[in-house]
């Protein structure tokens, strides 16, 4: 559901969010990107200097907290990124 892209680079590490219209109307667009802001805060230990780009699917909308923060982590320890 969600997708990690990462390309190294200066400090501070930094975020950028694509939540696409098929996500839903810009209430469902904004709420999937306040949650992915607020989770990101909570992993930012993990992220090491950089660029990174947080992609989502469409069904991000229907996903709960709990969900987007699972797909999160699996992101990040794909990147090596990982507790």
């Amino acid at each position: 559901m969600l997708t990690l892209t990462w390309v190294p680079g200066e400090p501070p590490a930094r975020v950028a969010y694509a939540v696409s219209r098929a996500v839903g109307s810009a209430v469902e667009r904004n709420r999937v990107r306040r949650r992915l802001r607020a989770l990101v805060a909570e992993a930012a230990a993990q992220l090491r200097p950089g660029a990174y780009l947080v992609g989502t699917a469409p069904r991000a909308a229907r996903s709960s907290y709990q969900g987007l923060r699972d797909d999160l982590r699996r992101a990040l320890a794909q990147l090596g990124h990982g507790e």
